[in-house]
This record gives structure tokens, sequence and C-alpha cells, in this order.
């Protein structure tokens, strides 16, 4: 069945986050990432058909959910999971928390590549870790990481290393090689990884394949902890539903001891919409990521006619990460937000000078948003 993705639904009023902080000003807001979509049928109507049961009370993980999602990502990556080895809870920042609090001990380091989503610094600064910031290096219009500066910065305490895959914000969608190099990296110093794996669904370049990074060996699995989650893929962040994989039994129990008393179960509406999401969404899915592959060629066409701005080719995720330090503004954040569009600030990202583009949206409200920043930087 067809699926409609062009007719906005008005979200002023509704406590949304992403259009309540405009709501007294005319502005478009494309900065956090939840997308203007209605979320898929099935899911909305396993939502009412709960509803309709009338009672919302404890729940325990079903066990058609844990199959599910093990089908799914045997499906999708090639991955055997066992369900043992899934933990779920309520949400993947929570799950970033976690596992720094669960591995190492306050004082201890852990490395990231920045440009990166803002909770990856955080969550150590949480835990009473630091932060070591190694930047990604950009040759060309392509992200990478820079193995031979990660290796410098990494010190005697750093325990852990946060892997964001497919990347946000720089919309790539890391290949096996480049895992290997990351995987090779912890293993010659003994270091665990916490993988970010949340937007592994939404993967826009035809010739990518997501590849989880516990996928590549026992060996590189037995240090990981993978985060996933439907909230991206199916717009359903606000039910609070993620699962952390971990095959190895002694991490496992350390990240559970983590959470004891502090970590809530997962909410009954977040599991029966996790249960729908894998179960009986797929076509919805797919029709999904032909719109946003439309809405990403948008934008980098409009993008390319801005004089002063530049984008970084997306091959995953929703969000467009847009260099703007030719314009020499000292806030672009600032100034396209006088102009009438929301964007998130590349500087909570680490990467200053940059703006983050959110395309889940109607084609007609983004077309409206490009116009705003065109008229802007015109009128400079």
């Amino acid at each position: 069945m067809p699926f409609d993705f062009d007719t906005p639904i008005d979200r002023r009023g509704s406590f949304s986050e992403k259009w309540d902080r405009y709501r007294h000003s005319d502005v478009i807001p494309l900065w956090v990432a939840d997308m203007d979509f209605a979320s898929p049928p099935a899911i909305l109507d396993a939502l009412r058909k709960r509803l309709d049961h009338g009672i919302l009370g404890y729940t325990a993980v079903p066990e058609p959910l844990l199959d599910a999602f093990c089908q799914h990502v045997q499906t999708s990556f090639g991955w055997t999971l066992h369900p043992a080895w899934l933990v779920f809870i309520p949400g993947l920042v929570c799950g970033l928390n976690i596992t720094c609090a669960a591995i190492g001990q306050p004082g201890d380091s852990v490395v990231t590549a920045t440009p990166v989503y803002p909770p990856f610094f955080s969550a150590p600064k949480n835990a009473g870790r630091h932060v070591l910031r190694v930047p990604l290096v950009q040759t060309g219009d392509r992200w990478h990481f820079d193995i031979e500066a990660l290796e410098h910065a990494i010190r005697a305490d750093t325990r852990l290393f946060l892997l964001c895959n497919p990347h946000n914000p720089v919309g790539r969608c890391f290949d096996r090689e480049e895992l290997l190099s990351i995987a090779r990296l912890c293993e010659r110093h003994d270091i665990e990884i916490c993988a970010d794996e949340i937007h592994n669904e939404l993967i826009l370049a035809p010739q990518k394949q997501h590849i989880p990074i516990a996928s590549l060996d026992p060996a590189i699995a037995a240090r990981t902890i993978t985060l996933m989650a439907p909230s991206k893929t199916y717009n359903i962040p606000g039910l609070g539903a993620s699962v952390a994989i971990i095959e190895n039994p002694g991490l496992r129990a350390r990240f559970r001891r983590a959470m004891a008393g502090i970590v809530p179960h997962v909410n009954v509406m977040g599991l029966v919409a996790a249960l729908a999401a894998y179960s009986d969404c797929a076509a919805w899915r797919e029709a999904l990521l032909s719109y946003l592959q439309r809405n990403r060629d948008f934008v980098a066409d409009a993008i390319d006619k801005i004089p002063g701005l530049s984008v970084s080719p997306v091959e995953a995720t929703y969000l467009s990460w847009i260099d703007a330090r030719a314009l020499g503004l000292p806030d672009p954040t600032g100034f396209f937000e006088k102009a009438g569009v929301g964007l998130s600030d590349g500087r909570t990202f680490g990467g200053d000078g940059f703006v983050r583009l959110n395309f889940g949206c109607s084609r007609s409200l983004l077309a409206s948003a490009l116009l705003r920043m065109k008229n802007a930087v015109a009128a400079r």
C-alpha cells in the first residue's frame, strides 16, 4: 500500500520538543533527530489494540519480541544473536550512560572520534570519566578515522571506545576495513567498545551495508556492547525502547549491575511498538528510505547553490552535516535561526562552523526552509 510522507502533520501544541522550541516564532524546526512523519500504521494499530485491552501494568519483555529482533538482525546483517545476550533499556542515551558507569573506574578515560552526537561527551562525564576527543579526518567530501591520532591519544587509563556507526552527524556508514581498524586498535590496548548503531536501518547509499562491529569476529564481540533501537527508523523515540546486545556474560553482568535500582524497565507501549516495528513494518521502511533518499538529494542540490555552504554526502541517517565555515559567521546556527530555520549547532558535536539539518520531514517544509537559508545568505 502507498504511504503518505508528503502531507505535513501539524505538531504545534502536541508537546513536541522539536516544534515547541519555536512555538512563539516563525522558525521551521529542523534540529533534533525525530521525523515529522506519522509512525507506521502497523505500530499505531498495535498500540490501539493494547489500549483497547485497558490495562497498562508492569510488562515483561515479550518472547515474540526477542525472537523478532533476533530474526531481524539475522536477516538484515547476517549476525546470529542469542536472546540471552539482549538487555532491554528505556533509551539509547541511557545505554551510553550505563556503559560508561559499567566500564572502568571514575577518573579513567574514554576515547571517541569527533564531531559526534553530544551524549558521547556527557555520558562519560556523568560517570566521572574523561573524554579524549580525536577529530575525524575529512579527505575531499569523505570523513574517516585517523587511526594514528587515535592511537596516540590513548592513555594507560583508557578503558572504552565510543563508536557511532552509522555516524551522527557526518552521515558515514563505515565499511568493514574501517571497523576492523577500530577493533584492532581496541584489541591492542585492551579497550572495550560501545557501538551506538541506532541508525542501522537508515542506510541511504545503495552500495552500502550496515555492519555491526561485534559481528566481525568473536574476539571483537567479546569486548563490545552494541546499542540498537527502533526509535529513529520508525519514528517512535517518545516510547523509549532500546536494546543492548552483549555477548560476553561478564560484560553483560557489569552492565546489569550498573543498571540495578536506577534504570526502569521499558514501558509496555514501547515494547508493543518495538514488536510491531520488527515484525510488520518492512514495506513502510522501504517507502521511507526512498523518500529520505530524495530528500537527501534535494538538500544536497539546494546547498550546492548557496555560496559559502557545502554538505557531506549522506550514506545513512536523515541528517545533513553542513559546512558553513566559508561564510565566516561567528554563530551560523543563530544566523539561520534569525532567518527562520532552526538547525542543530555544530559546536555541541565538536564541529565549530557546522550546522546539522534534519531532512526527515515533508518535501514542502524542506523546500521552504532551504529557500529561507538561501535568501538569508544572499542578503548578507
